[in-house]
């Protein structure tokens, strides 16, 4: 049977014919438009998943430079964790500048106590918070007034004479 005569071919087996691509059909072939392919919009593409609130708050803090001072703001907050809470009760950050951490304490006994302590306490600290630049800790006394420090402080005993 020749091909090219469709007329003696019943038009099933026509149709059979053209849907296998043996016989050409007389239907229009549609071209199809070929989509051009958008990277952001690919439905498995990487970062399509959806994030958690605080992976988005992450980012942004990353993005905006504020991972140090946050770090350094829930080191305060944390201190009690870090410390212990015996610790935390006698002894409170006070400051942070150039990599050193200056801690208050309660009196010169838990400051000499906990500079024994240094470098436990640093070591948890640059674990915990290794963004808050903390490098070392200085412990001080309770903070009250000295007539030893100034531009005008002299040897000797000083004013104390004069109180009585």
């Amino acid at each position: 049977m020749p091909m090219s005569d469709s007329s003696e071919i019943p038009e099933t087996t026509a149709t059979y014919l053209r849907l296998r691509g043996l016989e050409p059909s007389a239907a229009k072939k549609r071209r199809r438009r070929r989509r051009e392919v958008d990277e952001d919009n690919l439905p498995f593409a990487p970062g399509r998943d959806p994030k958690g609130l605080g992976d988005l708050i992450t980012d942004l803090t990353r993005q905006s430079g504020w991972g140090p001072q946050l770090a350094r703001e829930d080191l305060v907050l944390q201190w009690a964790e870090v410390a212990g809470e015996e610790t935390a009760r006698h002894a409170d950050p006070v400051a942070l500048s150039d990599g050193t951490l200056t801690v208050q304490c309660d009196s010169t006994a838990w400051a000499k106590n906990l500079h024994l302590m240094r470098t436990t306490i640093v070591t948890e600290l640059i674990r915990r918070f290794p963004e808050a630049g903390v490098e070392t800790i200085r412990f001080v006394g309770p903070d009250v007034p000295s007539w030893k420090w100034g531009p005008r402080a002299v040897p000797g005993r000083g004013p104390r004479d004069t109180y009585g």
